[in-house]
């Protein structure tokens, strides 16, 4: 083995120089994901992802700044804190003093306000270089200062963590940052300011318990290790080996504690456009934006499917639950300028029958939330049919919440057979779910416009249907039970469902005349495309009507117009 194969073989950090060795030679780095070589140079041109496996290297927050602000707008703030050894922790001047000769920083941390596209943001960029990224007492006062000032200008935050944890060698002082920076966190919050936060490799700890999981919106970049404990940790308490993917973005995702994994290459033009609808302000013309990471555009290049004209009440229930008919997810697409999905319910997972985000059509940003079924059997199977886990209304809640704090409308689109009836979702609270959203409803201070535009099933379907105003496809039924349901138990009988569908008066038209629905939209023999242009035009009177509307009377008039329902099909009797 020759000398230089010997030195590459014995690269074991992320970033090794052999230029020493070898001068006439490029700077080498090997990834320690694929364990391949790369040159240096080639590494940070493709922004320190490997462009091979595509494993995404820890970069300094200094490098973070110059990857994210606009460049020559950035101001940092008290650079020059730096961490004293208040408590003669045992080596711990020494490992300070190394640290700052190794990162070139005072602490691990770098604060400052800048511009990211155009608009004015606080920042702050945690720092692996510096005792990885560890929480002492300056990180978490140079970040609960970025909340203050932030507060004061009345500007967003955007913080990148990258975090080992508290910094042990200050004590209970450094445990008491988590605090100090969350009590920054919902002072800037409660003044209407949106704070995006972005979790890199590795988030753990302290960080991972505080800041780093209070963001409007959670980004994480894939594969970056994010949790309470460390895996190690873990796994001397539980002395089990953890599955593979245990606590990385993925994961994350998975279990609803994040809204997004982006690429470091899309993460700057992601942060614009979420500043650009927090703002109110509709994205320019070209900007990214994504439907749905995991959904294709449909229908292009098809022949344009109608909706069929039922005979009956019967018809239209089991025309609602085709597969021919448009999903949820597709009047979006068609109906929408464009749409940002959002996931999680901070909770405990990201349930794929109800998608919901920030969406825009014309001058006006949205919260829109949707039960989707999914329009192929795969995909139906992977939206549970459109039957919503309590996961699945805690997360239409939280987004709800989030359009009460920037101000924005709801729309919500309902096509579903019902909440889901399992074990797993009577242990995690399913009716207590759907009540706390009803709550939550009556009382939103901004406006709500519901359609049903399928099945609207029982009280899963009145979830997201607690609105200002109620609109309803004319190939859509809502019930308090389906017609077979009915017919087995009053007549013991589910082959008599269309005679209990007809009783039941499900259809638009029946819940028009009986003032429990605001305004029928004619979907009948129309594509879908038209179906998505006349839905989203009556959405946008409905909200226009709402507009003027003050908040308090908004919520007054909404509990009006529940109040008076079933309140004339009632008698007194002596």
């Amino acid at each position: 083995m020759s000398k230089r194969e010997k030195s590459l073989n014995a690269l074991e950090g992320p970033v090794t120089e052999v230029a020493a060795e070898f001068p006439e030679r490029h700077v080498l780095v090997k990834c320690p994901g694929c364990r391949r070589v790369i040159d240096a140079d080639k590494l940070e041109a493709n922004l320190e992802v490997c462009p091979r496996c595509g494993r995404h290297l820890r970069v300094s927050g200094r490098k973070r700044m110059k990857m994210t602000v606009d460049p020559g707008t950035f101001e940092e703030w008290d650079a020059g804190l730096a961490a004293t050894d208040f408590l003669e922790f045992p080596g711990y001047p020494e490992k300070l003093e190394a640290a700052r000769e190794k990162s070139h920083e005072n602490d691990a941390v770098v604060c400052g306000r800048g511009l990211i596209g155009g608009r004015p943001c606080a920042f702050f960029f945690m720092n692996a270089d510096f005792m990885m990224g560890s929480m002492g007492a300056v990180v978490g006062e140079k970040i609960t200062r970025v909340f203050e000032r932030a507060s004061e200008e009345r500007i967003a935050v955007i913080g990148f963590t990258v975090s080992g944890g508290a910094r042990m060698q200050e004590g209970t002082t450094s445990l008491m940052q988590m605090a100090k920076v969350s009590a920054a966190v919902r002072r800037h919050s409660e003044e209407g300011l949106p704070y995006f936060c972005v979790l890199t490799d590795p988030t753990t700890g302290g960080v991972t318990a505080s800041f780093a999981m209070e963001g409007d919106v959670i980004l994480a970049e894939p594969g970056a290790l994010v949790g309470f404990a460390g895996p190690r940790v873990i796994e001397q308490t539980t002395h089990k080996r953890l599955p593979a993917g245990f606590q990385r973005s993925e994961f994350l995702l998975e279990h609803g504690f994040c809204d997004l994994i982006v690429e470091r290459k899309d993460l700057r033009a992601t942060l614009i456009e979420l500043l650009a609808l927090h703002a109110g302000a509709v994205p320019g013309a070209g900007a990214p934006h994504a439907l749905s990471p995991e959904e294709p555009r449909r229908g292009r290049g098809t022949r344009p499917k109608r909706t069929p004209v039922p005979e009956s009440a019967y018809d239209i229930v089991k025309l609602t639950r085709s597969t021919e008919r448009a999903t949820a997810l597709e009047l979006i697409e068609r109906g929408l300028d464009g749409f940002v999905e959002l996931h999680g319910d901070r909770l405990y997972a990201d349930d794929p029958a109800i998608v919901a985000g920030i969406g825009w059509r014309g001058g006006e940003v949205l919260t829109v939330i949707a039960i989707e079924r999914g329009s192929s059997t795969k995909e139906r199977v992977r939206r549970n049919f459109g039957m919503a886990h309590p996961e699945g209304y805690r997360k239409a809640l939280r987004l709800m919440r989030q359009a009460e704090k920037f101000g924005r409308p709801v729309v919500c689109l309902v096509d579903t057979s019902g909440a889901y009836c399992g074990i797993g979702a009577e242990e995690r609270g399913q009716g207590e779910a759907i009540a706390s959203n009803l709550v939550a409803m009556s009382g939103l201070r901004v406006p709500i416009v519901s359609v049903i535009v399928g099945e609207g099933g029982s009280g899963g379907a009145l979830g997201l249907a607690l609105a200002d105003h109620v609109l309803m496809l004319r190939s859509a039924a809502y019930s308090v039970v389906s017609p077979e349901g009915c017919a087995s138990i009053i007549w013991k009988d589910a082959k008599r469902a269309d005679e209990a569908a007809a009783a039941l008066r499900i259809t638009a038209g029946d819940l028009s005349e009986l003032g429990l629905v605001d305004g029928v939209v004619d979907d009948l023999g129309l594509t879908h495309a038209e179906v998505a242009h006349d839905l989203m035009r009556e959405v946008e009177g409905a909200l226009s009507g709402l507009r003027g509307v003050s908040t308090d009377e908004l919520v007054r008039e909404r509990y009006d117009k529940f109040r008076k329902m079933g309140e004339d099909r009632i008698c007194s009797r002596s």
